[in-house]
């Protein structure tokens, strides 16, 4: 379709990006070290590593990658840890003696993991010592050679490292046993690189930098393969973005969403990191209590999240004596950005907050309302520049405006393809390059789009679509609902019904006074026939409720 959004487009921001400005990602990063030797690049827990500080502890790591554990250009690594100060060491290293990275949620089961270790084919892992009991269960079942096993605070100074590490292990026993004698630890990882320099092994555009699995949710879990240029592509669009905004050496980001997640990989471990931003690393988001005590401690100017983390943040009380006025960008993506919502946070922050969107298989961003105050709440904004974008029906055609269609996106950022899946690569992507994306969406006059919903999440009453979006809209506007999620279920007169799980806030809250209350906003066959209520809901690991295990709990 005509790119009718780049009339939009805030002033200063271009509509092309050149990707080949860098032919690596370790370029991007050389060139962020350069530039910002002495500037804070991580924190966590109140320990920072500077550029430099990191950067010698990357070269460590990568000699340790390539001359104790032999590691070639083109192997895959795993890496399964939440937010520490030793994952982006880890990343940068494996990137620098051109490694594939696999990054794995910590906390999948033994199954889950036994599947993504032996589809990636992976030959080494540096994991977390609070989940390795899990490999040892499935580590013979994989290709598997050589484990790097860290502790929480490995990378803290002397006392403060030995102090948490006893407490994490022995006091708050979360460090199940395990045997795994061939590991080495982080430590001693560091120690031996140190011994000796590494080799710089030379990466370009089509060289796999990570292999990062999706579709878990919707069944066996698929390894997008994004290449070198188009995580450089993506993390160039961010930049353009938030150019007008941002300065360059003198932001500092809140990285609440775990970094192996691909929203915060690119956001904040590589777009912030490029522009010599301090990133704070949150390791447990979900302590809401601790979270805000490390939103208070010091100013920040960017947070990023989901809309399920910034609804519980400002449900806790402590939420209101947090100093905002530093804060000059919040970003939502991963899920829909509800009304209410942003409603609440402009009215508690004073700062605006926009939503984006992206997916796993465009590195991930396709689209973000603008930073500069001409954003339009309840839409997904724009497509991002060198990023194409078009709505078709069943039969592939393009729709008429204003008519909804399945979301296609075209650019740089979108991925080769899933690994070793051909057939699944071809149901996604098209001959000419085209991601088909199973989002359906709607486009307005001037550019902007608006996710209706998961095509595969559409409640079909008597012959007419219902979107779960629209329903859980109105229902969180109830100042009784803390959070909803709505799905359809079987009925033998209508073919599904409307059902909606509701997490209260209002412990008195009733069936009744839900119906009652989608009764002014809903059409008929829109409105809940079902309500149920639960202590919480089913989410992934970034807070994105996931509808599918509520519609089959099994």
């Amino acid at each position: 379709m005509e790119k009718i959004w780049l009339k939009n487009y805030p002033q200063g921001i271009g509509p092309e990006i050149d990707p080949n400005e860098y032919q690596s990602l370790i370029d991007i990063y050389d060139e962020a070290v350069r530039k910002f030797p002495s500037n804070k690049a991580f924190t966590n827990m109140g320990v920072s590593l500077t550029f430099t500080e990191l950067d010698q502890k990357v070269n460590h790591f990568a000699s340790f990658l390539q001359n104790e554990l032999k590691l070639k250009k083109g192997d895959r690594i795993a890496i399964q840890m939440p937010n520490l100060l030793q994952f982006p060491v880890a990343a940068f290293a494996a990137l620098r003696v051109g490694l594939t990275i696999v990054n794995t949620n910590p906390l999948y089961t033994a199954h889950e993991m036994q599947h993504q270790f032996k589809d990636s084919g992976a030959k080494a892992i540096v994991i977390m010592a609070n989940f390795a009991n899990h490999l040892q269960a499935i580590i013979k079942d994989t290709q598997i050679e050589s484990v790097v096993i860290t502790e929480l605070a490995d990378l803290f100074p002397t006392p403060k490292r030995i102090l948490v590490n006893s407490v994490v292990k022995y006091i708050k026993k979360m460090v199940p046993k395990f045997d795994i004698p061939q590991a080495y630890t982080f430590r001693q990882a560091l120690e031996l690189g140190a011994m000796r320099p590494h080799q710089n092994v030379k990466t370009n555009h089509d060289d796999l930098a990570f292999l990062q699995y999706t579709g878990g949710t919707t069944g066996v879990a698929k390894g997008a393969m994004l290449t070198h240029k188009n995580v450089i592509s993506n993390m160039m669009q961010i930049r353009e973005w938030m150019r007008p905004k941002l300065e360059e050496g003198r932001e500092i980001a809140i990285a609440a969403l775990p970094l192996y997640h691909i929203f915060a990989l690119t956001v904040n471990c590589l777009a912030l990191l490029k522009m010599g931003a301090e990133n704070i690393l949150i390791t447990n988001p979900k302590d809401i209590p601790g979270f805000i005590k490390e939103l208070k401690a010091r100013p920040f100017s960017i947070v990023s999240g989901v809309n399920t983390l910034f609804n519980a943040l400002m449900n806790n009380p402590e939420f209101a004596t947090i100093d905002f006025k530093s804060v000059r960008v919040s970003v939502a993506g991963a899920m829909t950005l509800q009304k209410t919502v942003t409603e609440k946070w402009i009215k508690m922050t004073n700062s605006v907050i926009v939503e984006g969107y992206g997916l796993t298989e465009a590195s991930p961003v396709v689209s973000c309302n603008p930073i500069d105050g001409t954003d339009r709440v309840g839409t997904i904004g724009l497509p991002m520049p060198s990023t194409d974008v078009k709505l078709i029906d069943e039969d592939g055609n393009e729709v008429k405006q204003g008519e909804a269609g399945e979301l296609c996106a075209k650019g740089p950022q979108v991925m080769r393809g899933y690994w070793n899946r051909p057939e699944e690569t071809a149901a996604v992507l098209t001959a000419d390059g085209w991601l088909k994306t199973g989002d359906i969406a709607t486009v307005d006059g001037d550019g902007f789009f608006k996710i209706v919903d998961r095509k595969k999440d559409m409640i079909l009453v008597s012959g007419f679509n219902v979107y779960p979006n629209e329903v859980e809209e109105v229902i969180a506007s109830h100042p009784g609902v803390l959070e909803v999620a709505a799905i359809g279920v079987p009925d033998e007169h209508s073919g599904e019904i409307v059902k909606v799980v509701i997490v209260k806030k209002d412990p008195n809250l009733t069936p009744e006074d839900v119906i009652a209350h989608a009764r002014k906003s809903l059409t008929g066959y829109k409105i809940p026939k079902l309500v149920e209520f639960r202590t919480e809901l089913p989410k992934t690991n970034v807070g994105k409720i996931l509808r599918r295990a509520l519609r089959d709990p099994k």
